[in-house]
C-alpha cells in the first residue's frame, strides 16, 4: 500500500461551478455552513435544505480558479442546478455543470492528508493548480482527502504523487467505519434532518453564520433535543441486506438499512434502541452497532 494513500474515483459524484461576484453571499444565504471559510484550499462540508429544514443535497464547497467548485451527487446535479437557479433572482451569479470535465476522487489512509502535503490546513499542492484542486476532507481528520481533477489527467496525477487505485467497496468500508454519510445513499431527500445524520459533529453546520434556507428546524432540533433517530454504522456477517431493509428490536421496527458493502452498512436507528443497546436484526441477520468516536447519543 502506498504511503500516500489509495484513491477511488467516485463516479456517483460530480462537480458544478458557482461563479460571479455575488457567489459568496448567494451561497451563504442557502447552505448550512459558512462558505467564507472555503478559501486557501480549505473546503467546507454543507447541505442544501428545503425551506422546512429537510435534506436535499450534501455538498463539498472549495475555491476554484474563478469561483466555487461544488461537489454534489451526479444523478441529482441537475436538480441542484435548478434549485440554485430558482434562488438566483438578480444575484450576479453564473451556474454551470463541470461534471464532463472534472472527476471526483477520494484519497484514503490515515496519513493521506500529511502524505499529500495538505497538512490538515488543506493548502492546495502544486498539482495542476489551474485545472483542479485537492483538499482535506473537512468532515473528520481520518477521512483523508478529496480531489476534483480533469478526468484526462486524474490517473496520471495520482500515479505521479504515489497513490494507488482502490475500489468503491474499499471507500465504502472506509467511510462507513467512520460513520460518514454519502448523499441520498444514506439520507432521504425531503425527509432527513441534518442532526440525525451527524452534520453538526462532522463540521457541516455553522451555528453562528446567520440565516440560511431551512435553518429554523435545524436550530430547533438542536436546542430542543428533537433528534429521535441517528444514522450509525453497523456490522454483520455476510452479504448486506438490501437498502431499505427494516431493522427490528424485539420484533419492533426501529430503523432501516441505507448504503452498504460486505459486512458493513449505514443504518438509521431510533435513539432509544441505541441507548438501551437492544439486540438488532435486519431480515433475520443479527447486526452490531459500531458507534464512531465522534457520535455521542446524548448530544
Amino acid at each position: 500500500m502506498s504511503s500516500r494513500g489509495r484513491y477511488v474515483v467516485l463516479e456517483h459524484r460530480a462537480v458544478i461551478a458557482v461563479d460571479g461576484e455575488d457567489r459568496t453571499t448567494f451561497l451563504q444565504g442557502l447552505v448550512s455552513n459558512d462558505v467564507t471559510k472555503a478559501r486557501d484550499g480549505r473546503a467546507v462540508y454543507a447541505a442544501l435544505l428545503t425551506p422546512q429544514g429537510r435534506f436535499l443535497h450534501d455538498l463539498f464547497i472549495v475555491e476554484g480558479r474563478t469561483g466555487f467548485l461544488v461537489e454534489c451527487e451526479r444523478e441529482r446535479r441537475q436538480d441542484l442546478l435548478r434549485r440554485l437557479g430558482l434562488y438566483r433572482l438578480r444575484s450576479r451569479v453564473v451556474l454551470s455543470d463541470r461534471s464532463d470535465e472534472l472527476a471526483v476522487a477520494a484519497i484514503m489512509n490515515d496519513d493521506a492528508v500529511t502524505g499529500l502535503g495538505l497538512d490538515g490546513a488543506a493548502h492546495v499542492p502544486p498539482i495542476a493548480p489551474d485545472l483542479g484542486v485537492m483538499f482535506a476532507d473537512p468532515r473528520h481528520p481520518a477521512a483523508g482527502a478529496r480531489a476534483l481533477l480533469p478526468s484526462a489527467i486524474l490517473a496520471e496525477t495520482f500515479t505521479r504523487i504515489g497513490c494507488e487505485p482502490a475500489s468503491l467497496a474499499d471507500y465504502d468500508r472506509h467511510r462507513i467505519g467512520l460513520g460518514l454519510p454519502d448523499g441520498s445513499r444514506d439520507m432521504t431527500v425531503e425527509k432527513s434532518l441534518l442532526l440525525e445524520c451527524g452534520f453538526d459533529a462532522l463540521n457541516g453546520i455553522d451555528w453562528s453564520k446567520g440565516c440560511y434556507l431551512g435553518q429554523e428546524l435545524t436550530a430547533r432540533s438542536k436546542y430542543r433535543g428533537l433528534v429521535r433517530r441517528r444514522l450509525v454504522p453497523i456490522a454483520f456477517d455476510g452479504a448486506p441486506p438490501p437498502p431499505g431493509t427494516p431493522i427490528l428490536a424485539d420484533g419492533t421496527d426501529v430503523g432501516n438499512i441505507r448504503s452498504s458493502t460486505d459486512g458493513y452498512a449505514m443504518a438509521l436507528v431510533r435513539t432509544e434502541a441505541l441507548e438501551r443497546q437492544a439486540a438488532l436484526f435486519a431480515d433475520e441477520t443479527p447486526v452490531r452497532v459500531a458507534l464512531p468516536e465522534w457520535l455521542h447519543l446524548g448530544e
